[in-house]
């Protein structure tokens, strides 16, 4: 008879199998945009998207000819922007530049945003399979459920840096292999380079992962159990923190100092922490983007589609309940400091994302909450308090897989044992993703394409697309990181999707402040009525492109609009309006603007 495999060789079978399944997994969420990356959107946000793949086009193109990185005056002019205070995903767009190059933006972004699904489970299984749970299953179930999770399909809608969840259990590896005797210098190191890749990436997380890593530490040290371990360990922590410190502070310097104290700085940021906030009732609700969504199960508590952050359902609820129950039932001391640990830091981050005041199925309460005392703290003000949520799913993500590991290591009656399968079961199986809605987005012009462009803006020139480009009216920033991918050379554009000063007491906003132009462009664009013109409005729109020093007014025949559809004939109408007949060239409208 055959021999049994070896415990290796399964082993290793079972990491096979898990790395196959999320990737199959990151795929499937993705399999609407792998027909044609290059016409196809998510629709749900195809400005975050644009907004992304205008970031890899512009790292690469700075980090190819020697430009800044973290600031820009390509976009905004003519102030520029402080993309240190944005999320620039700098690592990424070094990394893969070759590749934007070589396959475009829109291809390159596809591919970092199923990679980092795929790499979130992996990192999450190697974490829990290696230091964690003995059981390669319990490891796999957790892992992917945590990368798969409604929080991460949502934000799978277009947000590179909040799925590139596969630096959380680097991190929380690196935090905790401090305790080793021997490693402060080279664990400070490793841990002060993954710092400061994850503040390029993902600079919100990274501030997330450190407040949840504190919370659970601080529960977790003063457990009578775990004090004798902490006391000898806390030097050697200390210690490698230090080296932590001090190597993220150096690579950091630059960033920091842009962020904090650069140009085009504010404070707080351009998102309503009331309306970005959790509805109590989501965390039992089922996301749009499940098998319960497409069953009809879903619901419209977040903010927005991109914004499910919680939305585990009753029946996982439940179920983590009762994972906790058992784990705290079979546990010895010690790793009941470690459950404990783990449910406070749930709450805690559970409650917060409620927000300044609570809210119940979409009825907002006067109720005081916590995040209403701490949002005017400085770095707290700049978080939106429905993703300290995010947190709450990897919590989930553990009882899971230390329940699954307890029941392998010592199975129950086989009756009990049926009910355990059963509860997983109609716990994880409505939560299985569903591929994120994906449509046709209206091409690039063969006037940009084609290079015409070069015709009309002188280099470093500026180019303007109607409606000017905001986050609602992405076009700009689609063009120009075509140009910039395809070595077309440098145009300049007002305005832009970005976070920048002018908001109320000094906040942020997206995008700049209003002028006359973009005003009446933006109105006849979103309502298909032209504005009323009068001699007034004609100088000052002229006397903003002057401001801008645009030289070139560009209308597509198709404009796309992120949010609703674009009245392009009302455009044309008004833009003539105000600046008198248009030429066609190519594919475009255009109207040149004299050098002032």
């Amino acid at each position: 008879m055959p021999s049994s495999p070896s415990p290796v060789t399964r082993d290793r079978r079972a990491d096979l199998l898990v790395t196959l399944a999320a990737v199959a997994l990151a795929l499937w969420v993705t399999s609407g945009m792998w027909r044609d990356p290059n016409t196809r959107t998510i629709t749900v946000n195809s400005s975050d998207q644009a907004l992304f793949e205008w970031l890899l086009a512009f790292g690469g193109h700075a980090l190819s000819h020697g430009e800044n990185p973290l600031f820009t005056h390509l976009i905004n002019v003519p102030d520029g922007v402080n993309l240190a205070v944005n999320t620039s995903i700098t690592v990424y767009a070094a990394v893969f530049a070759p590749l934007t190059y070589l396959i475009g933006p829109p291809a390159t972004f596809l591919v970092i945003l199923t990679l980092n699904l795929a790499a979130t489970a992996v990192a999450w299984y190697w974490l829990l399979s290696r230091h964690l749970v003995a059981s390669r299953l319990a490891a796999g179930v957790g892992a992917l459920f945590i990368a798969f999770c409604p929080a991460m399909v949502s934000h799978a809608n277009a947000h590179l840096n909040w799925t590139a969840g596969w630096l959380v259990p680097l991190l929380v590896w690196g935090v905790f292999r401090l305790r080793r005797p021997g490693r402060a210098v080279t664990g400070g190191i490793v841990l002060g380079l993954l710092v400061a890749v994850a503040f390029s990436i993902a600079a919100e997380g990274l501030f997330f992962t450190a407040l949840a890593l504190a919370a659970f530490l601080l529960v977790w040290a003063l457990h009578p159990a775990r004090r004798a371990e902490v006391r000898a360990a806390l030097p050697r922590v200390l210690a490698g923190l230090g080296v932590t410190a001090l190597v993220a502070g150096v690579l950091l310097a630059y960033p920091l100092w842009l962020h904090f104290a650069g140009p085009q700085r504010f404070h707080g940021t351009g998102f309503d922490p009331l309306i970005h906030s959790e509805d109590i009732a989501a965390y039992g609700s089922y996301p749009r983007r499940s098998l319960a969504g497409w069953a009809g199960f879903g619901t419209s508590l977040a903010p927005n589609p991109t914004e499910e952050n919680s939305f585990f359902g009753v029946p996982l609820l439940l179920l983590a309940v009762a994972c906790f129950a058992l784990l705290w039932r079979r546990a010895d001391r010690a790793f009941r400091a470690t459950l404990l640990a783990l449910g406070v830091t749930a709450v805690v981050f559970a409650v917060l994302s409620w927000g300044p005041t609570a809210k119940w199925n979409g009825r907002r309460t006067d109720q005081l909450l916590p995040f209403g005392v701490l949002d005017n703290l400085p770095v707290v003000n700049a978080a939106l308090p429905s993703r300290l949520a995010l947190v709450v799913a990897p919590v989930v993500g553990l009882l899971l897989a230390y329940a699954i590991d307890a029941l392998r290591a010592r199975p129950p009656r086989r009756a009990v044992g049926a009910v355990w399968l059963v509860g997983f079961v109609v716990a994880l199986l409505p939560l299985l993703p569903t591929p994120l809605l994906t449509s046709v987005r209206e091409p690039i012009p063969v006037f940009i394409t084609g290079g015409a462009w070069k015709r009309y803006v002188p280099p470093d020139g500026v180019l303007t697309p109607l409606p000017l480009t905001v986050d609602v009216y992405p076009d700009g920033q689609r063009w120009q990181a075509y140009a910039l991918a395809h070595r077309q050379g440098e145009f300049r554009i007002p305005a832009g999707f970005f976070l920048g000063p002018g908001g109320p007491d000094g906040r942020g906003r997206i995008g700049p402040v209003p002028r006359t132009f973009d005003t009446l462009m933006d109105q006849a664009g979103s309502t298909g009525l032209v504005p009323i013109v009068t001699e007034g409005s004609i100088q000052e729109s002229r006397a903003d492109l002057r401001y801008w020093g645009v030289r070139a007014v560009v209308l597509a025949d198709r404009v796309h609009g992120a949010k609703y559809d674009v009245d392009e004939e009302a455009l044309r109408r008004t833009a003539t309006a105000l600046l008198g007949p248009p030429e066609r060239v190519e594919d475009v409208w255009l109207w040149r603007v004299p050098a002032a």
